[in-house]
């Protein structure tokens, strides 16, 4: 019984409240780093990135296909750790760096076998579909923003770290226009394919 008591004691140790009221005045602590504006970069980086991992979680609230579920799943928990490195200032000091060719290459290798699956993308296509593809659309989007956010961390003197969350993004957001189509594909939904408007028609 002594384990589990001296777990349970640990446990109630580092317990925290929610709210800390430290942030009332605008500011937030970086991870093993000083206290910054919360509308710092880095704090809209891994804010961002936040943000997208909570649209991935509606996505598969909305019943995403098994197959596709479990890879969501993963990035999830791999977006946690993403969020952290970019919450660091100095990650390989502090033990936070995450993002490696392991990482990377599992991204390349998944986006290769979900679009073998797929018919061959001839056309430009909607952000449409089934609920649960198109929250992953809606994902996507947020993905590429985040990539941006990181976009501008990086031109920041000092931040050249993010280098590695920059290639999990960019390749991230491709995965997830890939896991959109393959969503809608495997409940029969077929993509929304792009009817550019003529110029000549008439609005009203």
């Amino acid at each position: 019984m002594q384990p589990a008591r001296s777990l349970f004691c640990i446990r109630k140790a580092v317990a925290m409240k929610i709210y800390t009221k430290t942030g009332d005045t605008g500011e937030t602590g970086l991870f093993a780093g000083p206290r910054v504006a919360k509308d710092d970069l880095r704090i809209e980086a891994y804010g961002t990135v936040d943000e997208l991992n909570a649209f991935l979680g509606v996505s598969r609230a909305a019943c995403l296909p098994q197959e596709v579920d479990s890879v969501v799943e993963r990035i999830q928990h791999t977006l946690l750790s993403l969020g952290a490195e970019l919450a660091t200032p100095n990650p390989v000091e502090a033990g936070t760096a995450f993002v490696n060719e392991t990482q990377l290459n599992w991204l390349e290798r998944t986006i290769d076998e979900q679009d073998q699956q797929l018919a061959p993308l001839r056309q430009f296509i909607l952000p449409a579909g089934t609920p649960a593809a198109s929250a992953l659309h809606v994902a996507r989007g947020v993905c590429r923003r985040a990539e941006r956010r990181v976009v501008s961390l990086q031109k920041q003197p000092g931040n050249e770290s993010v280098t590695g969350p920059l290639q999990y993004l960019n390749r991230l957001g491709d995965l997830l226009f890939v896991l959109a189509r393959r969503a809608n594909s495997l409940v029969g939904q077929v993509d929304v394919v792009w009817d550019k408007p003529s110029t000549d028609t008439n609005p009203l």
